[in-house]
């Protein structure tokens, strides 16, 4: 290594003039800027040459050394030939990031071909079901355990979920069934009276709230309002670090988040369905009776026959399912969130398409199990 005889600067010339390297070391500051300059100038890189600074061995580089780099860069730019910064010392890399002068970049990898996306999307995938298969593993036996020793639930956390979800949704939940069973007893009623069959109108209604439409519709306001509101207010605090500050503390995040928001959304849900009933079989009665002038004792009758009570049993067992996967599907997305506040709204969405599908998806299959199977 060679140092300067009027300054302290310190370097090593390797290499022909079509691709050599110049090694500086030491600090890089004011005071040999002039020889750096001087340096750079003689050994510029023309038509078709590199100059490569190495630079892994400076201790310290100022504004003003970045500056003459800079120059020799676009010295070398105009000349047609290239000059490398490469490699870096920690201090060489912070300076020189000021005026973006670095390595160059890295060519970006070509795009993966349709076989390996696919392959990825299908290992990604099944990646993201065992995780959700251990969350509500870990989950279930965290709520049998609170259940089995009630002195470890969090009643306070769990009476605040309970009227989150619960009774702030009834005026909503209410009034969409409400306006679902008026628009089924108006659609049948349309068809019925073709044929002297008007009366039916409380069966179709009745039948169709309690079994289908009245846990269908509760479950899907419901993801849209609270499995949304779960999967955000956990993906909040896993960006800002909260669930890892719980299990710093010796707290476990599944037991400390999971339980009382499952629990409540469990419990709620049933109750908004057997509201959602009421509201929509009402709904029904009023066209019946302000519609199709059917005597209201009559109608009311006609419904009560047409109810089975395993049909009310098969509404709440539905209930109960689309609660818990809601619950779960919010409780995953909001654990597995990464990035800053912005994936915080892409988690949200998520959620909700993904509780809404399953929704649909085990509607579908509880319709196989209690028509054909039972």
């Amino acid at each position: 290594m060679k140092t300067s005889p009027k300054t302290s600067l310190r370097f090593e010339l390797d290499g022909d003039p079509s691709a050599a390297t110049l090694r500086l070391a030491g600090p890089v500051r004011r005071d040999v800027v002039a020889e750096l300059n001087t340096l750079l100038e003689r050994h510029a890189p023309g038509s078709g040459a590199t100059l490569t600074l190495d630079l892994a061995d400076v201790e310290a580089m100022d504004s003003a050394a970045v500056a003459a780099m800079v120059t020799a860069f676009r010295r070398a730019r105009d000349a047609g030939g290239r000059l490398v910064t490469d490699p870096l010392s920690e201090q060489a890399r912070r300076a020189l990031a000021t005026f973006r002068l670095g390595p160059d970049p890295q060519p970006k990898p070509a795009p993966p071909g349709l076989l390996e996306s696919t392959g990825g999307t299908v290992i990604g995938g099944f990646q993201g079901f065992v995780d959700f298969l251990q969350l509500a593993a870990d989950a279930t036996f965290a709520i049998f355990d609170a259940l089995r020793a009630p002195r470890r639930m969090r009643w306070g956390a769990l009476a605040e979920q309970s009227i989150d979800i619960g009774s702030r949704a009834l005026g909503i939940v209410g009034l969409i069934t409400f306006l679902v069973g008026l628009t089924v007893a108006f659609q049948s009623a349309h068809q019925l009276r073709q044929f002297g069959a008007a009366i039916f109108v409380a069966d179709l209604t009745a039948v169709s709230m309690v079994r289908e439409m009245g846990p269908l519709m509760t479950a899907i306001l419901v993801a849209g309002r609270s499995g949304s509101s779960i999967a955000a207010e956990i993906a909040t605090m896993k960006v800002s670090e909260e669930v890892d500050a719980l299990t710093v503390m010796g707290m476990e995040p599944t037991r400390y988040l999971a339980v009382p928001r499952l629990l409540a959304i469990i419990m709620m849900v049933p109750l908004l369905t057997v509201l959602a009933d009421l509201l929509g079989c009402l709904g029904g009665f009023l066209v019946g009776v302000g519609y199709l002038d059917i005597a209201w004792n009559a109608f009311l009758n006609k419904m009560l026959e047409a109810i089975a009570p395993w049909d009310l049993i098969s509404g709440l067992i539905k209930s109960v399912a689309f609660a818990y996967g809601i619950g779960l599907i919010g409780l995953f997305y909001g654990f597995r969130v990464r990035g800053g506040a912005s994936e915080v709204g892409r988690t949200t969405t998520a959620s909700v398409v993904a509780s809404i599908f399953y929704i649909i998806v085990a509607d579908c299959l509880f319709s196989v199990l209690f028509y054909i199977v039972l």
